[in-house]
Order: structure tokens, then C-alpha cells, then sequence
């Protein structure tokens, strides 16, 4: 019963497979190999639209280069207050972008509103030297709250982004998630709403180690190149990336995994939701579960074989929580089973 993140499950056996294809004979090094090409041309034909993709090592990686391609002197990004950036990168986006800062902007349940968007970057107008001067704005989808921005959602902060000429940055760690979840494409979800620059994530969805940022702005990118190598993120052997994403999105295995995940949540829910002994927090709309419980019970639970993290109650969470209880986190994934989550059920019934 591991529940504990998508990043602890292996990498899906399509994708293993393709990994070993392309690790025999010699390709060309640094992103010039046919298969680094050819993931090149999917990317393309995903999106719907010429663009530029840079393989990456991390999220972390990803999402702090892409502010770095728009870094301002005195720069100012703004995203919600629990966003991976501001919450789980150690400053790596303010290292890599030379000291530009984080704004939080607050929202419910991992969303920033458009609202608050704005009064947070009124705060900075008119720009003087003493505060700084407003440069990007980031959304997180799916958020780590396994909610999921809807489309006029993004259009809403989009419009607030470009009215003061700023950035759209989409973290997508799990972006294929969110994607099936909304029933939508890719060009849909990014580029037709106003999003400038993608962290494309493969990781926590089947691959073994494949990020990406996607720029659709291709003008910007000969200066990201030099941005990635000196942050030390060009792979040398950058096939073997290429070589996961070239099996990730063929034939909608990216997808299907996706679908697999949100399906098993969306169970993982149904199944706390009918529990005598714990609570659910809210619906998943994504691979990610809340639940409120006795922290005897969360003992008793991983001391049965349950694999699952207790979590810091997010922002806009109202219901109480009582000193004996705690906040926990399930996350489901490609590899996540019914039977897993049927013998948890019965854990908790």
C-alpha cells in the first residue's frame, strides 16, 4: 500500500524498455542525436506550434531556470503561498535567478485567486528602487494540493499577467494529470491561455528521470541554452532522456498513465469518504488525497503496511483539526493498483 508519492514508483516498463533500446552503439552528445531530434518534433506536434524544449534533471531544475530566463535586476515572481517553489526548492530559484525573490499570493486549497494576483503585484506599483519591480507569475498544475487550475481560472491570471506585461510560467510537475482531468490538449491548457513557459514533468509519471522546460517564445532560446549549462543541467548523453520521453508520448502512454493515477485517487477517495474511522479532507481532482485522522490511527495504519506522509494543513483549509489528529497525504500513480487500495479500504472501514 504505497501512497507515499508518485516519485517512489518505478519507472513504467515501456519506458525501461526504450531506455535500454538506446543504450547500446553511439549517438551524437548533447541534445544533437536523432532521438533528442525527434522528441524535438513531438513536442511540436503536441503543443499544436513550434517550440523549444531543453531536457532538464529535476523539477526543481525546470522550474527555477524558467524564471531565470526572465530574471529582472530587483525581480519579484509571484505564486501561491503553497507552491513547490516557495515551499520545497531550498532557494533554487532565487540562487539561479541571482537573488530575485518569491511572492506568496493566497487562494484556497493550492489555487491563488486572480484577485489576490492582483493586489499582490499593486503592491510593487509604482515600481521604486526600495521594493522591486514585479517579473513573473507562476501557477502550479495540478497543485500540491491536488487541485487543478480550470481554463478560465487561467485565463483570469493570465489576463492580470499580461495586462502588466509579466511572464506565465506553468510548474507541470504533474501536467499530464491535470491535462486529463480537464479533458483538454496541451495547447489548450498552455499557450492558448496566455502561458509563456512550461516545466514539463515525466518523473512522477512513469519515467525514470525526464523533465523538461518548454519555451513557446523560441526567440529566447539560444540564451536559455547558456542559462542551462551554466546551471549545470546540459545532459551529455541527453539521448538517454530523450529516449524516455520518446516512449512516454508515443501512443498516449503518458495519458493512459495519468488516467490510471487520477482513476486510483478518485477510488483512494471514495474509500476514506466511506470510512467510520477517518475523514477526507476534500475531492481529489488530480493523484492527490487528503485525509484528517487520530495520529493513533495513522500509527496503526504504516505499522499495518500503509506507506503515506502526514502533511502540513494547507492554506484555506478551514475544518478543525483536533490536537489528537493530523493532516495525511496519499498520492497515487501509474503503478498504484485497486487491490492496494481495496486492502487499505478495508484498513480503514
Amino acid at each position: 500500500m504505497f501512497f507515499a508519492s508518485d516519485n517512489w514508483a518505478g519507472a513504467h516498463p515501456k519506458i525501461a524498455a526504450g531506455l535500454s533500446a538506446h543504450g547500446t552503439g553511439f549517438a551524437s552528445a548533447y541534445g544533437t542525436s536523432d532521438i533528442d531530434r525527434k522528441v524535438g518534433e513531438r513536442f511540436n506536434e503536441i503543443f499544436e506550434r513550434e517550440v523549444s524544449v531543453f531536457f532538464v534533471g529535476t523539477g526543481t531544475a525546470a522550474n527555477s531556470l524558467s524564471l531565470a530566463a526572465y530574471n529582472q535586476i530587483g525581480g519579484v515572481s509571484f505564486m501561491h503561498r503553497d507552491a513547490h517553489m516557495l515551499e520545497d526548492e531550498c532557494g533554487a530559484p532565487e540562487f539561479l535567478t541571482g537573488g530575485s525573490r518569491l511572492r506568496a499570493v493566497d487562494g484556497p486549497l493550492g489555487r491563488m485567486t486572480a484577485e489576490n494576483l492582483e493586489r499582490a503585484i499593486a503592491h510593487f506599483e509604482p515600481e521604486v528602487v526600495h521594493s522591486g519591480v514585479p517579473m513573473a507569475v507562476s501557477v502550479t498544475q495540478a497543485t500540491e494540493v491536488g487541485t487543478i487550475y480550470s481554463l478560465a481560472d487561467l485565463d483570469a491570471i493570465s489576463a492580470i499577467a499580461k495586462k502588466r506585461g509579466l511572464p506565465l510560467h506553468m510548474d507541470g510537475a504533474r501536467f499530464a494529470n491535470a491535462l486529463v482531468a480537464l479533458d483538454t490538449t496541451p495547447a489548450e491548457m498552455t499557450w492558448k491561455r496566455g502561458v509563456d513557459i512550461v516545466s514539463f514533468g515525466g518523473t512522477k509519471n512513469g519515467c525514470w528521470c525526464a523533465e523538461a522546460v518548454v519555451l513557446f517564445d523560441t526567440s529566447k532560446a539560444r540564451e536559455f541554452s547558456f542559462l542551462r549549462k551554466r546551471a549545470a543541467q546540459l545532459f551529455s548523453k541527453s539521448r538517454f532522456i530523450a529516449a524516455q520521453f520518446d516512449a512516454y508520448l508515443a501512443d498516449g502512454l503518458w495519458l493512459e498513465n495519468a488516467r490510471h493515477s487520477n482513476a486510483m485517487s478518485a477510488k483512494l477517495a471514495d474509500a476514506i469518504a466511506a470510512s467510520s474511522r477517518i475523514r477526507l479532507a476534500w475531492r481529489p481532482q488530480a493523484n492527490e488525497v487528503f485525509a484528517v485522522m487520530p495520529k493513533s490511527a495513522m500509527k496503526e495504519f504504516t505499522d499495518a503496511g500503509a506507506v503515506f506522509y502526514p502533511w502540513n494543513t494547507p492554506r484555506g483549509y478551514t475544518d478543525p483539526i483536533g490536537a489528537d489528529e493530523t493532516m495525511c497525504r496519499f498520492v497515487t500513480s501509474f503503478a498504484t493498483t485497486a487491490e492496494e487500495v481495496d486492502r487499505f479500504g478495508a484498513l480503514i472501514a
